[in-house]
């Protein structure tokens, strides 16, 4: 398994069926509002300047992308395989970000180069102070082990982390299990970044299990800002959260733990999808966690370009970024979107990697007056792009 993302096709086709009856007409008069219903062309211009809603510009730190790359030095004795295991050597990418006493925790995506898919996934952590920087803790803080999560994360591994904090000051993190067959979003905590207390599936209790067994990823919790802190806060007194790799679905939970997604005529329910003939044309997927700003729920989210049926101005499967922005009273309406991405794969590491052509967000936070996006690039390395709130 160079990656889940090889399974992302049939993944989608499997859901065509739930979101084909989900395109509504809110979605519709949405676009239409946006501005999204441009032609193709007009629509995948570049950007010179950003909607007055989204967050940034943001300017890649040139001068030392990558920050973060495979490491054949570090080794970690795995319970489950019984041996040592460099545990990072082929791939680091895809890495949530959050502020802790003052410095950056990045929590990143690991891949060794052994086993059945030449790639088992494990989660590391790297702390900075300036949030360019980075020191890595020697073993991961996530990984397969033998215990009850072990048949859902055997052998593929602990993917593509997002972490919130709550208003207690516990650290809430949605990842990703894969045991060979099925990617399934599930959760951890911890009081320190550093042990982590797995809670077992998203959705396992939900509809009694209806949920349990379905490819489901990339839960992106609704947040706000709180000085340098992104607090997990709740709307309409539940916490909603975002997730999915072919359309947004939505999901709401009491305690940050147990998840139930949202249905609409016994299917899930749609907040967006894919756009024909745009750089999101095959699929939509969370970023970071989702914001409550002045203007609404703002969620930058990663998406794919068609191979056959996309745009032009962008290579087949190119993965770029794009921002929209939801309403705080009702997360599932849209109100505004970008017609255009905001980043995409243009320097030599994130176009050459295990899969080429890949920008992919997961990582913000804010410090010292400046927001630091962080993403995965080629599912090989890590770089950061920032943006001053001045």
């Amino acid at each position: 398994m160079p990656t889940v993302r090889c399974l992302y096709f049939l993944n989608f086709l499997l859901f065509l069926f739930v979101s084909c009856n989900q395109q509504s007409t809110k979605q519709t008069e949405a676009d239409t509002k946006s501005g999204s219903t441009e032609s193709s062309s007009q629509a995948n211009q570049e950007v010179t300047k950003t909607e007055a809603w989204t967050l940034g510009p943001f300017r890649k730190e040139d001068a030392l992308n990558p920050i973060l790359g495979p490491d054949s030095t570090t080794k970690f004795y795995d319970p489950i395989r019984r041996d040592s295991v460099k545990w990072e050597e082929k791939d680091v990418f895809n890495p949530a970000a959050v502020m802790r006493n003052g410095q950056v925790h990045l929590l990143y995506r690991a891949e060794d180069k052994i086993g059945k898919f030449a790639g088992t996934s494990r989660i590391g952590l790297a702390i900075s102070q300036d949030g360019l920087h980075f020191k890595r803790m020697p073993n991961p803080v996530l990984y397969p082990d033998n215990d009850f999560m072990k048949k859902y994360e055997w052998e593929g591994g602990c993917e593509d982390p997002r972490v919130v904090e709550t208003l207690e000051g516990t650290y809430v993190m949605t990842y990703t299990t894969y045991d060979g067959k099925t990617a399934r979003l599930c959760v951890a905590t911890s009081k320190d970044l550093q042990t982590w207390k797995k809670h077992g599936l998203a959705f396992g209790k939900a509809y009694n299990g209806k949920y349990k067994d379905i490819w489901s990823k990339s839960g992106a919790i609704v947040c706000q800002r709180q000085g340098s802190q992104i607090v997990a806060n709740k709307i309409n007194g539940k916490y909603w959260m975002y997730w999915g790799d072919t359309d947004m679905f939505m999901a709401t939970s009491d305690n940050l733990l147990d998840w139930t997604p949202l249905e609409e005529n016994n299917k899930l329910a749609v907040a967006f999808g894919p756009r024909p003939g745009q750089f999101d044309s095959r699929l939509v997927e969370p970023g970071p966690p989702a914001m409550i700003t002045e203007a609404g729920i703002l969620l930058i989210y990663n998406s794919m370009n068609l191979d056959k049926g996309g745009t032009a101005a962008l290579p087949a499967g190119t993965y770029t970024a794009g921002q929209i922005l939801l309403d705080p009273k009702v997360p599932t309406k849209v109100l505004q979107r970008t017609a255009n991405y905001f980043m995409k794969p243009e320097k030599e590491y994130e176009i050459t990697g295990q899969v080429g052509n890949v920008c992919f967000l997961e990582g913000l936070v804010f410090l010292n007056n400046k927001w630091f996006l962080y993403y995965g690039t080629a599912d090989s390395k890590i770089a950061v792009a920032t943006h001053s709130a001045n």
